[in-house]
């Protein structure tokens, strides 16, 4: 007699993850909702990771082992979604820790609206806050991003979502893939890729308002220690995605206003001016800035930003676009490209408080 389809199957790629596993799988089987499987794969572990697993299935049917030669996480990810048979898929890391209500919560939210293709949900930071400050920094800000607007609005600054705290449904890998795997010479990272495929496409993300996992910071964790997660591999995906958006959404693509003139404001837009952008000009608040020019561009002050677009207004009885309407050049768009801490939020408060909309008149990246 064939097994009833669970609710939801839990993704966990793992490898040489003896050590972690037991509490990672013990946070799962402790769930409020019982009616899950876990497919576990061990990618091609050169530790007790298989045993570990094997142990765990033995006791528990819900527990599906599965064991592959080493390809990476995506591939060992993919893997996991390939053979999951729940409508929802979560996905965990063996070093991380699911809190009990989470897979109860996430699945509730994905029935109560149809129209999320996504949820996650606040995280724990798992780590030393003086050892990993800025890891620490990173946690607090995704718990800052509550809604399908904050995530997509944000996507552009760092990846809105920690990876292992997701749960989406299954058809959407089905209609628009998982995890691409990278190349040597073009490393990215491949979660991070994923959102903004999905996003691109379309995909509304939420998340549940309770903390949902503990994001622990080993040593380590890929996300340290291997080049597809590089500050530069970030900034060149990053890159190609927000290159089309703008393409969308800015009346004068290529070209901008980018807020932040500093070396390092210019280094992380440096894919973006590879692909083609344009920068007309900096706005920059620091006096010994404002007036120079940086190779050739003006750096202005805040001051010099003209007012943002407005709905037009016809007449009574006109319609829009009439021969008799005049043409009129939109105002820049602008990119804000800060890093300091609690600027980027500032200045976005001072651009809406002179009428500026995020995702119409300026665009906050990192």
């Amino acid at each position: 007699m064939p097994k009833a389809i669970p609710r939801v199957s839990v993704c966990l790629p793992c490898r040489n993850a003896a050590a972690t596993l037991p509490a990672a799988l013990d946070s799962l089987l402790g769930q409020t909702l019982a009616d899950f499987e876990i497919i576990a794969v061990d990618d091609g572990s050169t530790d007790d990771t298989w045993r570990v697993l094997a142990d765990y299935a033995r006791r528990d049917p819900r527990i599906r082992p599965m064991r592959q030669p080493h390809t990476g996480v995506a591939q060992a990810g993919n893997a996991g979604v390939e053979a999951a048979r729940a409508p929802y898929v979560a996905r965990m890391d063996a070093d991380d820790i699911s809190l009990p209500r989470r897979l109860e919560v996430q699945a509730a939210l994905l029935d109560a609206d149809p129209g999320l293709g996504l949820v996650s949900g606040l995280v724990r930071f798992g780590g030393s806050r003086e050892l990993r400050q800025g890891y620490a920094v990173h946690v607090d800000w995704l718990n800052t991003l509550k809604t399908p607007e904050d995530i997509s609005l944000h996507r552009f600054v760092e990846s809105p979502l920690c990876n292992p705290s997701v749960m989406f449904r299954r058809e959407l890998f089905e209609e628009l893939g998982g995890a691409r795997e990278c190349t040597r010479s073009r490393p990215f990272p491949e979660d991070y890729e994923m959102w903004l495929r999905w996003l691109e496409r379309g995909v509304r993300m939420g998340k549940v308002q309770e903390e949902v996992l503990i994001w622990n910071d080993p040593p380590t964790r890929l996300t340290r220690t291997h080049a597809d997660y590089s500050l530069a591999a970030f900034a060149d995906i990053r890159a190609q995605y927000l290159w089309r958006w703008l393409a969308w959404e800015n009346p004068n693509h290529p070209a901008v206003w980018v807020w932040g003139a500093g070396r390092t404001s210019r280094q992380r837009l440096a894919p973006l001016v590879d692909l083609g952008l344009e920068i007309e000009a900096y706005i920059d608040i620091d006096p010994a800035k404002i007036g120079q020019r940086v190779h050739g561009t003006p750096v202005l002050s805040r001051d010099s930003l003209p007012a943002p677009a407005q709905e037009p207004c016809p007449p009574e009885g006109e319609a829009l676009g009439t021969p008799d309407t005049p043409e009129t050049t939109p105002p820049p768009f602008i990119l804000v490209n800060v890093g300091s801490r609690g600027a980027r939020e500032e200045i976005r408060a001072w651009l809406e408080s002179k009428g500026w909309v995020l995702g119409e008149g300026f665009m906050l990246v990192g």
